[in-house]
């Protein structure tokens, strides 16, 4: 394995969308080709689907530097309602564009800290929605809550409003480590927070979890997987910590790189804790996510209804995406678009009655092939070429593939890929395979975190 790990720990991305976000055509993409391809997947699937809804809530008052999502720090709370009044105007302006009552499948609050917001205005945000808006047959709701600031209060209010699911950053219990990334929480707040959830009704919860923290060693992720298993939550993300620090505003200068485990240590670090969690009872689902087999997570890995994008991996899928809030990014399958990153920016746009996109990308055919086989395997774990497409170039695909086959990663059968227990932990490689933007023009900087 570490041979392997030497061998194809590269830069790579984590393949929430493809094309990925650096190689969107932004010439050819404009707010009206977006609108357009947002009305024709709407008109197609709100009826038998629905759709989904991101809200991204950015606020947080200290940095964790751990985290790459889009954040403004600040402890002055009077900024919570302004930011939901313009959330819900966005809303309306969508809602102008789709014409009819959309039917809201999923609906997710992510940030940011989403409990950064008071339970008061978190229930007002969604009643807002949903004064436009129906829910749809088995719909999911879900929020990423905070383990230091999550009350009763958040968990109920959110609760009376449709929401069964919720996942709680937790990283890992070594308080040196904690310290390190900026974010102290003891194993008290998480325990608490998870039994008041279950409390009041919630059917899933989830834990995040990291390997490859700054000073983390393998004995670092088996005491937390041993203090996760004590209260046992429905579903897992364990991910490789992303170490980026050429990039702007994350905070990861506060430590050395030499703090930062090496590839085959964290791979080590996370084949251990997978063990631990295939001896508790967890499913591995896709790629670092790992569910008990009673969650809806693992129900749809089996029915073949797993569906992975800019949320991660949700339980069922949508053609749409509605992305709400500064930086969010909406899907219509058809097309990307991303919000303005901005807060003032996005603010005032809405205010102007202009829905406050600044870039995006409209699939062409090829994209909409290859964004399907890095889905199937992403998914499933498997997909299907087919060798009489011209739109793809098999030929190269498959001789990109060959030496991963060599290096028993996947097994190819009829065009048939399958993945292999040993390659699930290179399935970022694996879509690389696939990735025609990348092999035509690597990015000039590096953008990406490395797979391993």
């Amino acid at each position: 394995m570490c041979s392997l790990v030497q061998k194809y720990n590269v830069p790579g991305p984590r393949y929430t969308s493809y094309p990925t976000v650096p190689y969107w055509d932004l010439p050819s993409f404009s707010g009206k080709k977006w609108e357009s391809t947002l009305l024709k997947s709407f008109e197609e699937s709100n009826a038998t689907e629905g759709i989904s809804l991101y809200i991204h809530l950015p606020f947080c008052e200290r940095m964790c530097t751990f985290c790459g999502c889009h954040k403004r720090i600040t402890k002055r709370h009077e900024v919570e309602s302004p930011y939901i009044s313009t959330v819900l105007k966005e809303w309306r302006l969508y809602c102008d564009i789709l014409g009819q009552k959309p039917r809201i499948k999923e609906l997710h609050l992510g940030g940011g800290t989403p409990t950064f917001f008071s339970p008061e205005n978190l229930q007002g945000l969604i009643q807002g929605i949903f004064r436009s808006a129906d829910k749809a047959d088995g719909y999911e709701f879900s929020f990423e809550g905070h383990p230091n600031n999550t009350t009763k209060e958040h968990l109920q209010a959110l609760f009376d409003v449709g929401f069964r699911r919720v996942s709680y950053g937790v990283q890992d219990y070594n308080e040196k480590i904690q310290k390190a990334i900026h974010r102290i929480q003891p194993f008290e707040n998480v325990e608490k927070v998870t039994k008041w959830a279950r409390e009041i009704g919630y059917t899933s919860v989830g834990h995040d979890l990291i390997f490859g923290l700054p000073h983390q060693t393998i004995d670092d992720v088996e005491h937390t997987i041993l203090k996760t298993k004590s209260l046992m939550p429905d579903r897992l993300a364990f991910y490789s910590y992303a170490h980026v620090p050429w990039l702007s505003g994350n905070g990861q200068r506060g430590y050395k790189d030499a703090d930062v485990p090496s590839g085959e240590a964290k791979r080590k670090q996370y084949e251990r804790g997978k063990e631990l969690l295939a001896q508790v009872g967890y499913e591995e689902i896709g790629m670092d996510h790992f569910a008990l087999p009673t969650d809806s997570l693992s129900k749809a890995l089996h029915t073949g209804s797993l569906h992975r994008n800019f949320m991660g991996y949700t339980a069922s899928k949508t053609q749409v995406m509605v992305g709400l809030g500064a930086s969010s990014i909406s899907d219509s399958w058809y097309s990307f678009a991303q919000n303005v990153k901005g807060l003032e920016e996005y603010q005032h746009l809405v205010e102007n009655n202009i829905i406050p996109i600044y870039r995006g990308h409209i699939l062409t055919e090829e994209d909409s092939i290859i964004r399907k086989h890095i889905l199937n395997l992403m998914c499933q774990f498997k997909t299907v070429l087919d060798i009489n497409d011209s739109t793809l170039d098999t030929d190269l695909i498959m001789m990109k593939l060959q030496e991963m086959e060599a290096d028993n990663l996947l097994e190819i059968s009829s065009n048939t890929i399958v993945v292999t227990e040993k390659g699930r932990a290179f399935v970022r490689n694996i879509c690389m395979a696939f990735d025609m933007h990348l092999y035509r023009k690597e990015p000039e900087t590096r953008l990406f975190s490395m797979t391993v």
